[in-house]
Order: structure tokens, then C-alpha cells, then sequence
């Protein structure tokens, strides 16, 4: 596992990905496309930090592609560039994954950048190759500070995407920004120098662009995301995402989506 200067490792904990199914398939079932509240089965949302300068992120790779075709897995990758510098370029990296993922740090305030790491639901981290931590964290942190709370629904009507927000139950925040993510559904990258020299990695749901939709202010409202938004030459699906906070210093997830392929 790779951490950048002055980091330390949060968890050894790892478990075998053939444990996958039968670990998420107690807490997470159900349909895809809209967000659950509470008396439904319960959703989780998991963001993975990684790079293919990193000899400990392909078995996080992997595991993110067994599990992100669950229904209430929403899950994308979102590749860094920090690692570059030791021998190979991410061919995906991007400075605007690395800064949300240190912006995330910084609203807990443990300083911990790292991968592979995995955000849930845009409240905690766990390292992205343990099974066991992030069910877990899936069981424990939905609902808290009203994570996946609010119900959204998300209708495609000639290329546009329609967005219908629920209002926000009590204890939940009053104001988030609608973001979409458009992501790349299965990319193959063969490395050519660096930890991971010679090897072929698979990517799941790689983050391409996100832009912000509009304000959501705690009452039922909808947004149209325009076809010009919700496309991507370089992607073949979507996530639609409510979240608090902006970003610099990003919240909890209060409601997501993704688009039935992916």
C-alpha cells in the first residue's frame, strides 16, 4: 500500500475477493437507478482513489469491478496523479481527483491520503482492498450526517437526464450541490515502467468529468441536465450525485444514482 510522505497506514485488514458476494449481498440489493431511504434496502457509494504507479492498488482495482455491478453499488474510480513521478504517468490521473481526495482529508481532519483508498458515502475511508472494512463502513455510516437519506430519481428523455429530488428528511442537511460524473464502464491499461511494469490493469467506471447541476436547497425540486452536461466523448455512463459541503471541502452524500449500464 502506498502513502505519500508522512502518511501511515490506516489498516492491514485484508481480505480475498472471493468473499465479495456473499459479504455485500446481506447489505446491499435492491434496484439501481433511484436512491434509497431508510426503509428500503440500503445503497453505498464508494469512491477509489487509485493509480497505476501503485504496486497495492490492482487487487482494489479488481475488487471495485466485482462489486460495482451490485444494484445498490455506486461505485467509480477516480485515478491520481501524485505517483507519476516514480516512472509512469497515469494514464487516467487527473489533479482534480487528487484534489478531492486530499479535500476529503482535510474535512476529517486525519490528513489521510493514500492508495488504494476508498471513500463510502462521502463520510469515511477505508484502504480499497478490504472487503470486511468496507462493508462495515457501508452498515455503519449510512444515515450518518444524513448520508444516502434522500430519495432521487433520474429519467433519460432524449439525451437529457430528468433529476427529481426528495426533500430532506429530518436531521439531514438543507443545502447540496447536484453533480454529474461521467465515467468510462471498463478500460484496460498495459503499463510500461514503474511498480506495476509489464502488467495489464482493468479499470471499472473511471472518472472522466464532473460538473455541478445546480443548488438543492432541502425541498423537493427537479433539475434538467442538458445532453451537452450529461455526455462525455470519453465516457459511456453516469452518476448522478447529491452531496454537501463544495469542493474544497466535500460532504456527505445524500443521495446517488447511476445510470443502468453501469
Amino acid at each position: 500500500m502506498k502513502f505519500p510522505p508522512g502518511k501511515t497506514n490506516p489498516s492491514k485488514r485484508l481480505r480475498p475477493a472471493r468473499v465479495l458476494a456473499a459479504m455485500l449481498a446481506v447489505a446491499i440489493s435492491g434496484p439501481a437507478v433511484q436512491a434509497q431511504d431508510k426503509s428500503q434496502d440500503r445503497s453505498i457509494v464508494l469512491e477509489l482513489f487509485s493509480s497505476q504507479g501503485c504496486s497495492s492498488c490492482p487487487p482494489a482495482d479488481k475488487l471495485l469491478g466485482e462489486i460495482a455491478r451490485q444494484p445498490h453499488v455506486i461505485a467509480w474510480t477516480l485515478p491520481v496523479d501524485y505517483w507519476d513521478y516514480i516512472g509512469w504517468k497515469d494514464t487516467f490521473g487527473k489533479p482534480a481527483h487528487t484534489d478531492r481526495q486530499k479535500a476529503y482529508a482535510k474535512v476529517r481532519g486525519d490528513g489521510q491520503v493514500y492508495t488504494p483508498q476508498i471513500i463510502v458515502n462521502g463520510v469515511a475511508h477505508v484502504v480499497g482492498s478490504d472487503i470486511g472494512a468496507i462493508r462495515a463502513a457501508g452498515e455503519r455510516y449510512y444515515g450518518k450526517q444524513g448520508a444516502l437519506s434522500v430519495p432521487l430519481k433520474v429519467t433519460e428523455k432524449n439525451g437529457a437526464l430528468e433529476v427529481e429530488v426528495g426533500a430532506a428528511p429530518d436531521g439531514t442537511p438543507k443545502q447540496a450541490n447536484l453533480m454529474i460524473v461521467r465515467v468510462t464502464r471498463n478500460a484496460t491499461v498495459t503499463v510500461g515502467r514503474g511498480e506495476n511494469s509489464g502488467r495489464t490493469l482493468e479499470y471499472t467506471n473511471v472518472g472522466r468529468s464532473a460538473a455541478r447541476v445546480g443548488e438543492w436547497k432541502g425541498e423537493a425540486q427537479r433539475f434538467t441536465i442538458a445532453p451537452e452536461v450529461a455526455a462525455n466523448p470519453e465516457a459511456n455512463g453516469w452518476i448522478v450525485l447529491l452531496q454537501a459541503g463544495d469542493a474544497k471541502a466535500p460532504g456527505p452524500i445524500l443521495g446517488a444514482v447511476k445510470a443502468p449500464n453501469i
